[in-house]
């Protein structure tokens, strides 16, 4: 366990790159489709991805069984062979959730856990601070706040979150996938690193007014080249190639938004080869032409923003059986 402040000092700057939450491929049954998963995973690695994260809300955590995450976990050690490290989320509707998943990514060889606020029900910020509390003295990793109040339902404040970095010894930062600076501000204001955002729409404005240490970026599990580019310019923000970057990322998310984000990122998967777009639920005929646009769209847009193919012969066709 943590219990010293050299532990917390040794754990500093976990993201300073750029990295990819991960979709989850899953059958029409909704297994793991562990084929599709490691092939995900090999093609960021060849994209040039820093690091990898198992179990977010772009991977539908919602969805993951303990027996879902072992083997995601068991696939990330073997694909990444030490190469980029991969965290993990832990969410649940309550701790015990937390706290299994936890301690099975800690014995998958996971380096860091995204823990979000509880979801389903609204609970008060005193109730999300002893929840974080109790789960961090139960695992034995790096603990990122992970703020996803579209899904929890829950917000970290700014002072809920800079109490529980500054106050327990393994909550060492913050996955903000809010939409807002708020909490990254206030995390500056007060000297704190592992600033991470978690939200692609807002991370031009991070970069500009200097708030972010690095990215956890679902569009980067679909179009790494989008956020790799634009962080890639992070010590220019004047410069025209960083204005190029954040608008083709403003454009992607255009249009991503026209969806559920995990399924307009598997569309976008599906359309460059990495793997096939399946789902959790029936998709209505509207929702399936809308899917079918957006490949379409991406198709004649990424060439203008420097996205190329993806050679992957017949490997899509290869996946599709597998599920079968």
């Amino acid at each position: 366990m943590f219990d010293r402040e050299e532990d917390k000092a040794m754990s500093m700057n976990l993201v300073t790159e750029t990295y990819a939450a991960l979709s989850v491929p899953r059958n029409i049954g909704g297994k793991l489709d562990a084929y599709s998963f490691r092939r995900e995973i090999e093609f960021l690695l060849e994209q040039g991805i820093r690091g990898v994260v198992i179990n977010g809300a772009t991977g539908e955590y919602c969805l993951t069984t303990s027996e879902d995450l072992c083997r995601m976990l068991a696939i990330a050690q073997e694909t990444t062979a030490g190469r980029v490290d991969y965290f993990c989320g832990i969410g649940s509707a309550a701790v015990q959730g937390c706290i299994e998943k936890g301690r099975i990514a800690v014995q998958g060889g996971a380096k860091c856990l995204l823990l979000p606020a509880p979801h389903y029900f609204p609970y008060e910020q005193d109730d999300l601070d002893a929840f974080c509390r109790k789960v961090a003295e139960s695992v034995s990793l790096p603990i990122l706040l992970y703020n996803l109040p579209q899904f929890t339902n829950n917000t970290f404040q700014p002072a809920t979150a800079v109490n529980l970095i500054n106050d327990v010894p393994n909550i060492v930062g913050m996955k903000d996938s809010s939409g807002s600076l708020e909490v990254l501000r206030a995390m500056t204001c007060a000297g704190i690193g592992n600033r991470i955002v978690g939200n692609d729409s807002v991370l031009a404005q991070a970069l500009r007014e200097g708030v972010c240490d690095g990215v956890i970026s679902g569009v980067a599990c679909a179009a790494p080249e989008l956020p790799i580019a634009l962080f890639g310019q992070r010590n220019d923000p004047e410069s025209p190639e960083f204005n190029e970057a954040a608008n083709a990322l403003a454009e992607f998310i255009e249009h991503l938004n026209e969806h559920p984000v995990p399924w307009g990122l598997k569309w976008i998967q599906e359309s460059r080869g990495i793997l096939p777009a399946t789902f959790s639920q029936p998709l209505s005929k509207r929702r399936i032409k809308l899917g079918h646009d957006f490949q379409a769209w991406f198709q004649c847009w990424r060439a203008s923003v420097g996205i190329g193919p993806v050679h992957c012969g017949d490997r899509s066709v290869a996946m599709a059986q597998e599920q079968k």
